[in-house]
């Protein structure tokens, strides 16, 4: 699995150990692991399914939501079947390159996850403040173009991170407390000056986070501004409604990948176990609840898939 450029550390190993402190619960933590991973994959691929399926949902806010399914399956994807191996099997190990790889793909897909939030900010701009012209502005083609940008910035910043952390030499003590390759938590394990290491993944944790979270903020806050405009309460209600899918996806999103930065930085006090589990409820909680989210809150996403599982349902009672 090594697609890096090693230093002579190459073919070494590092033991992840999960979640330290609670080794003894971990089959029991493994239950709304496996369940959490479960829902999110049928979940999301339920909505790229639909859309895929559906031509009256081939339109800007649903290729997002397309984006976002992939970006949450391929994120939890990375992370989850390896931690279950640990939960279950005790399966620890894992090569240097296999390591630097995962870590590589979760930080691009957070990366991704969180420009296309800001995407999506932008397009609720767009379709409440100027709504006679969101067909022209943001086009199927314009969408796919953005995405592609947001796949670039993620994949730029976070490449990085693993060619750093390649040219380090690691020392004799290659144990990793926590479920994943977080990229500090395998910083830690240098023997050399890590300096480095540290800036990049703190200015990039920030200026990326801070950056996005600008944006989205401007965003709503002409969204607000367009809204109290309008003199029906009813058009509010309308127009509000639109948004609060988005910002419950927001909230479940940002607080903990934020928490997690800081306290791998400045949280000595902080149980480990406590970190680790914050930080893995980055990606258990938003990639799973997304897609239901979505569904829920969208009328028209929400009827489709209604149709389509009634007929997976109904086509199951015939095989039975």
């Amino acid at each position: 699995m090594a697609v890096f450029n090693l230093t002579p550390s190459d073919g070494s190993t590092f033991m992840l150990m999960g979640i330290p402190g609670l080794e003894a619960a971990h089959v029991w933590i493994s239950i709304p692991f496996s369940t959490f991973y479960i829902i999110s994959l049928l979940g999301n691929v339920m909505v790229l399914f639909v859309v895929g399926k559906e031509q009256t949902l081939h339109k800007p806010m649903y290729l997002l939501l397309c984006m976002l399914a992939l970006t949450d399956i391929s994120m939890s994807s990375s992370v989850i079947p390896k931690a279950l191996c640990i939960f279950w099997f005790k399966l620890e190990v894992i090569s240097v390159g296999g390591c630097l790889t995962q870590m590589f793909f979760f930080h691009t897909g957070t990366g991704m996850h969180s420009a296309i939030l800001v995407t999506m900010a932008i397009d609720r701009y767009v379709a409440i403040c100027n709504p006679l012209r969101y067909a022209t502005i943001l086009t199927n083609e314009r969408i796919a173009k953005l995405g592609l940008v947001c796949l670039m910035r993620a994949v730029l910043f976070a490449l990085p991170l693993p060619l750093l952390l390649s040219r380090q030499t690691f020392c004799a003590n290659r144990i990793i407390p926590h479920t994943y390759c977080d990229h500090m938590a395998v910083a830690k394990m240098s023997c050399g000056d890590i300096t480095v290491n540290r800036m990049y993944g703190l200015v990039i944790s920030f200026v990326v986070n801070l950056l996005d979270l600008t944006l989205i903020a401007l965003s709503y806050g002409l969204i607000i501004r367009a809204v109290l405009r309008i003199s029906s309460k009813k058009a509010h209600q309308k127009a509000l409604n639109t948004c609060t899918a988005h910002i419950c996806v927001m909230m479940m999103s940002y607080p903990s990948v934020l928490f997690s930065t800081v306290t791998h930085r400045y949280g000595q006090g902080i149980a480990p176990h406590i970190h680790i589990i914050m930080a893995n409820l980055y990606f258990l909680f938003p990639t799973t609840l997304n897609p239901i989210i979505y569904g829920a809150k969208t009328k028209e996403l929400r009827e489709k898939l209604g149709k389509y599982t009634c007929r997976m349902y109904s086509l199951g009672g015939h095989l039975l």
